[in-house]
């Protein structure tokens, strides 16, 4: 049996670690190449200990001298690289033949476009390089033979449930529509009076999912499902007017496709993201993920409602900004960043976040190139707009 000889992009945040304990149980399938975790140096020799990559990539040589320290004292030989060109070169590098592509936020496009652009099978966990560079990215995986395989649950619930020979033509396949599915978060059912006063603390706990504070900050204010909408239109050649989301507040299904002939095809499992990191690891086979049975028995009640745009301004965003394309998205995703690092560190409150966002979005910003370099440049122009205005509250 051929093992898939895996780069593991943001192996120390929830997503990485997830992908790890499904490896970790399949070895015969298996092999890490490199793992990458920016500042998170003991959990990364942790995993150097267990896994024995030939390389690990952290954000900064400081970083990388106490890395490389520690794992000198375990006896442990992988090399230590840093920055975003190590980034790029563990991702592409001949030996590798997939890439989990998990790092949060922008700083993980560049290493998935390289990834692309030698034709790798890409897990992408990464929603920020569909939003910010969704065309050049699915262009540039096409043109070189690239995989790019959905990790995010509610995509790979689509994923799971689209016919296999899917054209990415809905009307071919006879598709009315795709639906995402949401928690609504920690503060559905909050006052919206409250609002104000809501603090990172309450933000970050999330009533289903273990994720990191950035995405629970998100998904609280449900940018996390605009994001994933602008995906999905990415992903699977979606129509923005195509696409609807649904509040789910059990998470028990994941995504939905509506069919011509009344259908609605689901994928349900418990919220767990070892799922959809075994099924696309696995592929085609289904491998054990480590997740335990869904107990019917043991469920209540599967309710849904429609997403209110007063209480989840930052949803009716993403809808605009996905709507208007161009370098749209990529201004959403800067600004988002920006107001949430801000409201995280506590400089700005919680419904701050969108009029941040709002703010970028009415600026001028349609000159702008749609290259790597062109995006890049609209993202960091973003960010000094953003926190000009954070500055200003």
């Amino acid at each position: 049996m051929t093992q898939q000889v895996l780069t593991i992009l943001g192996s120390t945040g929830s997503i990485g670690e997830s992908t790890l304990d499904v490896v970790s149980r399949h070895p015969e399938k298996f092999r890490v190449f490199a793992l990458a975790g920016h500042r998170q140096v003991d959990k990364l020799a942790a995993q150097c200990k267990q896994f024995r990559p030939e390389y690990a990539v952290v954000g900064d040589a400081g970083h990388a001298a106490e890395l490389e320290k520690k794992l000198k004292q375990e006896g442990i030989d992988t090399q230590v690289l840093y920055g975003s060109q190590a980034l790029i070169d563990v991702a592409s590098a001949d030996e590798v033949s997939g890439v989990m592509c998990a790092i949060v936020g922008a700083a993980g496009l560049p290493s998935a476009v390289a990834a692309a652009q030698k034709g790798k099978t890409i897990y992408l966990a990464n929603k920020e390089t569909l939003v910010v560079s969704g065309a050049l990215f699915m262009e540039t995986a096409c043109q070189n033979g690239a995989t790019v395989l959905p990790i995010d649950s509610e995509h790979n619930a689509i994923f799971q449930v689209l016919p296999r020979d899917y054209t990415g033509r809905l009307n071919e396949h006879g598709i009315n529509s795709i639906i995402l599915t949401a928690s609504g978060g920690p503060f559905l059912n909050t006052d919206l009076s409250t609002f104000d006063s809501i603090t990172p603390e309450q933000a970050v706990k999330h009533p289903n999912w273990s994720m990191g504070r950035k995405i629970s900050v998100d998904s609280a204010s449900m940018m996390n499902k605009g994001l994933e909408l602008i995906e999905a239109h990415w992903l699977f050649n979606c129509p923005p007017e195509k696409l609807e989301v649904v509040i789910h507040p059990q998470s028990v299904i994941h995504s939905m496709v509506r069919y011509r002939d009344g259908s609605v095809l689901a994928q349900l499992g418990n919220p767990d993201m070892r799922t959809p990191i075994a099924y696309c690891l696995g592929l085609p086979e289904r491998i054990d993920s480590g997740v335990g049975e869904l107990d019917f028995g043991a469920l209540s009640a599967l309710t849904f409602q429609k997403p209110d745009f007063d209480r989840f301004p930052c949803l009716k965003l993403a809808y605009q900004a996905m709507n208007a394309g161009g370098a749209a998205p990529c201004v959403l995703n800067a600004a988002n960043e920006v107001a949430v690092a801000a409201f995280l560190d506590k400089r700005i409150k919680f419904t701050d976040i969108a009029k941040v966002v709002a703010h970028c979005l009415a600026q001028d910003f349609s000159d702008g190139r749609h290259d790597i370099e062109g995006l890049l440049a609209q993202d960091a122009q973003t960010r000094r707009q953003a926190e000009a205005f954070i500055g200003k509250q």
